[in-house]
């Protein structure tokens, strides 16, 4: 009897990535081994393709793909299969840009897919934008964005992060999803209400008919909720935050350790 596939979908920072951004080779290998297999591999990040693209190659996947946590969802692969790109509206985006100019933030960007658009300019910040060689333009973004974009990212201090994301709640809650980024960036993630990896990977699992209880989703931070408690194995790496802990169903060890690798070999008898 053939067994069924499985999706397998694959959060990149703190999950499949090491701490310096590379796919261990035993990684590489289980994951090549479950291809073989027959099961499906995707990728589910909160980055653009840009910055994802080398390790889809590296990977050598031929599956759709979730970016900017799931305002982005397209097949590099084939352009038939369809693109699902999930925007702000200006008027809103301006609104949040004038109350954000008012708390002294350090900066502020706007993404429409590759291309970036700096509010000021800002050397540690394009160094962090620069993969995958977006188009960058650096100015007011009232002026410069004539477009509705895919997402915003405040860059702040510390103690003001909770400031702006409790503004962001009570006054564009049904319009906007925030979330910041991990430790060390002080950094509020801005995406269409709504937006999450789980709509995303439910776009490629009804494309290739594979039902939630055998779908594998691993992730370390608060933008993997929805995908862990979508998926029938919900998997929190050992380094996952608490939070995402709690409503995982699985764990395994950390990104430094093969957590992903260690579990799909284990689950998937590779």
């Amino acid at each position: 009897m053939e067994t069924k596939p499985f999706l397998i979908a694959l959060d990149l920072d703190g999950t499949l990535l090491k701490d310096d951004k590379t796919i261990s080779s035993y990684s590489k290998e289980i994951i090549e081994k479950a291809k073989a297999a027959g099961h499906i591999v995707c990728i589910a990040t909160g980055r653009p393709f840009r910055s994802s693209s080398i390790y889809y190659d590296e990977l050598q996947l031929t599956t759709p793909i979730v970016n900017f946590n799931g305002a982005y969802v397209h097949h590099p692969k084939n352009n038939e299969w369809g693109t699902y790109h999930t925007t702000l509206e200006l008027n809103v985006v301006k609104e949040i840009i004038e109350v954000a100019e008012k708390h002294s933030i350090h900066n502020m960007l706007a993404e429409i897919i590759d291309d970036v658009y700096f509010h000021y300019h800002d050397e540690k910040l394009l160094d962090v934008f620069s993969m995958g060689n977006p188009s960058i333009k650096i100015g007011d973004l009232r002026e410069n964005l004539g477009d509705d974009v895919t997402s915003i990212l405040i860059h702040a201090a510390a103690e003001d992060v909770e400031k702006i994301r409790t503004y962001l709640s009570d006054v564009h809650a049904e319009v906007v999803d925030h979330r910041r980024w991990a430790a060390p960036w002080h950094v509020i993630e801005i995406i269409k209400a709504g937006m999450n990896k789980a709509v995303g990977l439910q776009k490629i699992a009804s494309y290739y008919d594979i039902p939630v209880e055998r779908i594998i989703a691993f992730g370390d931070e608060d933008n993997d909720l929805e995908m862990l408690k979508y998926a029938g194995h919900g998997v929190a790496m050992g380094n996952a935050i608490d939070q995402l802990k709690a409503v995982a169903n699985k764990e395994t060890r950390s990104n430094e350790e093969d957590g992903v690798a260690l579990y799909l070999k284990d689950v998937l008898s590779l």
